[in-house]
């Protein structure tokens, strides 16, 4: 039976950003053996990435987050601006999908994680508004959490369930800040994603040491002699304000 997609609308314009020449070339192939899809770039950095994706005006860009040079984290939010970007990539750190969620991506796949037919069919899902995002983030990420949030959290759609959990880790307007400074906050909500102080400083452009500083005026304000306790309290309140 042939392909429905190739009898109808445009050519679907899609932008690969990876440093792994294989990859490049392995999804160049993949996706251009469909005539309803167009390969227009394949770019080994996220500055050339994003130099491809204003000139050239991709309708999808699928993005890899460890690059040399300009990083896929780097270049999303730029990239997001022009096109849904899909993360594809290896990186499954919990920290990585919740701050490329942030910053902009639409989906996120993890490489091994799916068919030829599934990516397929999610580059052409993205045009239209339908993320994919691969099924096991959503599980490793809601055993992190209470026990009480897995089932409704996974009982979402794909979608909706990688931007709830990208959702604990940040402070929100109504959640109690425990008079913690903007900085502190930002520090906090990356404790509670799971960073170690050395992945804290390079996210927040801060040395190790102005880390633990931040750290100890965290635990005297909530009131809390470790990381654990402080995470309890920051994310017990963001789960109070899920059930108003």
């Amino acid at each position: 039976m042939p392909d429905q997609h190739l009898l109808v609308g445009p050519s679907l314009r899609v932008l690969v950003a990876d440093d792994n020449p294989v990859v490049r070339a392995g999804l160049t192939a993949l996706l251009s053996a469909h005539p309803d899809i167009e390969v227009v770039a394949a770019e080994p950095d996220g500055e050339k990435a994003l130099s491809s994706a204003a000139r050239l005006h991709p309708d999808v860009v699928l993005l890899d987050v460890r690059m040399p040079g300009t990083d896929g984290l780097t270049a999303l939010p730029g990239l997001a601006r022009l096109a849904p970007v899909m993360m594809l990539t290896y990186s499954r750190e919990p920290e990585v999908v919740a701050e490329a969620m942030r910053r902009g991506a639409s989906g996120y796949l993890i490489h091994g994680e799916f068919t030829a037919p599934e990516l397929i069919a999610a580059v052409r899902d993205m045009r239209e508004g339908r993320p994919t995002v691969s099924s096991s983030l959503g599980v490793s990420y809601e055993l992190r959490e209470h026990s009480s949030q897995v089932q409704p959290v996974m009982a979402e759609s794909s979608a909706a369930r990688l931007a709830h959990v990208a959702a604990l880790h940040r402070h929100t307007p109504n959640q109690p800040d425990f008079g913690l400074s903007s900085r502190e906050v930002e520090v906090m909500d990356h404790i509670a994603s799971g960073m170690n102080n050395q992945q804290i400083a390079a996210a927040c452009f801060i040395s190790e040491k102005t880390v633990k500083n931040h750290i100890n005026r965290i635990f005297a304000k909530l009131h809390s002699s470790s990381r654990s306790e402080a995470i309890a309290h920051w994310l017990g309140t963001a789960h109070e304000g899920w059930t108003r």
